[in-house]
């Protein structure tokens, strides 16, 4: 059995944006709130230096730059970590980028609990509630290395706004080369009877492990991928919870105004079924190694099954 490949999602970014360039997509520029070394998009700026522009510690600037160069027919990806991407520059990407409807990529990096030792102050776990609250925002979390270079190019060729959240953590790669990724529609990773788990970034591997776990205590879970939390697969959804009738969403976000929410929202209106969150639970994280603090907030393939299997129960 071949050895499982680890990718931060943040490596994947700056590898994908890359790989666009050498493409030819000659109207993609990259923008960087001196965090390049971080964010990865210094695998960008070696090849092509002339289309990134370190805007120095000024985020909210760097969204309006990024809103600028949108109306000069250029892509700009604007990059940062997800803390200051999402929360410091809220204002400028609602009223300058979404407000208008301008076609700038958000490139945020260092999302959630496995931040790590970094601590609370740039653990952001409410960037999905943040970015889902603006009109017209796209959101993607993409949970691997392959899904998240074919996000990045989706969002490239992808006429809007669109907010794509990566992580610091190196994580599985499970996806094969012939995953195609679409804007908006989920995957369905595991067929199951019993109940549905709905997790994304991270989390998915995560869900997948704590499948094979219920599977000894012979519970067929149906695991799926969401990696587009806005506009959410809805029919999915609706289908895997109408053929388990009980769901379980996993993300690593505060479970108000996440992936959790946004099932909850369409089951209510589409296939009422009872549905438990797994989440961070409206507290703050802090510092600490990333793996410790993922097990420690419930983030791991043990609580995923063992919630389960009360739930089943």
């Amino acid at each position: 059995m071949a050895d499982i490949k680890y990718v931060a999602t943040r490596d994947s970014y700056g590898t994908a944006l890359k790989e666009l360039a050498q493409e030819g997509a000659d109207k993609l520029v990259v923008l960087d709130a001196d965090l390049s070394a971080a964010t990865k998009t210094g695998i960008f700026k070696k090849e092509f230096p002339q289309r990134h522009f370190n805007c120095g510690i000024a985020e909210s600037n760097m969204m309006s730059v990024a809103a600028g160069l949108s109306t000069m027919g250029l892509v700009p990806f604007a990059s940062s970590f997800a803390m200051f991407a999402a929360g410091r520059s809220f204002e400028q990407i609602r009223n300058s980028i979404g407000y208008p409807h301008l076609n700038v990529k958000i490139g945020a990096t260092h999302a959630g609990i496995s931040v790590g030792e970094d601590g609370a102050s740039h653990q952001c776990c409410e960037d999905f509630a943040l970015m889902r609250s603006i009109p017209g925002m796209t959101v993607i979390c993409p949970a691997d290395d392959v899904e998240a270079k074919q996000a990045v190019k989706a969002a490239y060729n992808y006429d809007g706004p669109v907010y794509l959240r990566f992580g610091r953590l190196a994580v599985p790669v499970f996806h094969g080369e012939d995953y195609n990724f679409e804007i908006g529609k989920g995957e369905l990773v595991r067929e199951g009877t019993d109940v549905t788990i709905i997790a994304n970034g991270l989390m998915v591997a995560e869900a997948i492990e704590a499948g094979k776990m219920l599977e000894a205590d012979g519970i067929r879970a149906e695991i799926i991928n969401i990696a587009t939390i806005k506009p959410l697969d809805a029919e999915l959804v609706a289908a895997s919870a109408k053929k388990t009738g009980r769901v379980i969403t996993v993300e690593e976000h505060n479970i108000i105004g996440g992936l959790g929410e946004a099932v909850c929202s369409c089951l209510s209106e589409r296939c009422p079924v009872p549905v438990k969150r797994i989440g961070v639970n409206d507290i703050f994280g802090h510092s600490g190694p990333a793996k410790d603090l993922l097990k420690q907030f419930g983030l791991s393939a043990e609580n995923i099954s063992t919630v389960a299997k009360d739930f089943v129960k």
